[in-house]
């Protein structure tokens, strides 16, 4: 085998590898949709509804991502209620235990199942 030949097929092999790494790492919204079930859904829902396994054990239900005013919220407020909760209506922390790529992929798929609405001014 030449040195060319040789060359070409590292190089092939290469960028075989490189494709079937592509197509194994998971989408934005996969992650998030991840995120979502191991962190979320216990008190949102499978759905995203507020109507989670948790739910009804709660003193407040948990928001539905589904209603108009929670789609009202843009993506640094969800961001912020992400990472601060609301203490007194039993929405967690979780700030100390997602990193900010986390947050913007649990967002990610939190919009692809509760698109943002937007208000025209």
């Amino acid at each position: 085998m030449t040195t060319k030949m040789l060359i070409g097929a590292m190089f092939a092999l290469i960028l075989s590898s490189l494709g079937a790494l592509a197509e194994t790492r998971l989408s934005t919204i996969d992650v998030g949709q991840r995120i979502y079930q191991r962190n979320c859904l216990h008190c949102h829902g499978v759905r995203l509804d507020g109507k989670g396994p948790d739910a009804a054990s709660l003193s407040v239900p948990p928001a539905s991502f589904h209603t108009y005013l929670s789609r009202l919220k843009d993506d640094a407020e969800l961001a912020k209620l992400i990472k601060q909760g609301k203490q007194f209506l039993g929405m967690h922390n979780w700030e100390d235990t997602l990193t900010e790529e986390q947050v913007q992929d649990l967002i990610a798929y939190i919009r692809s199942a509760a698109p943002h609405v937007k208000v025209k001014p």
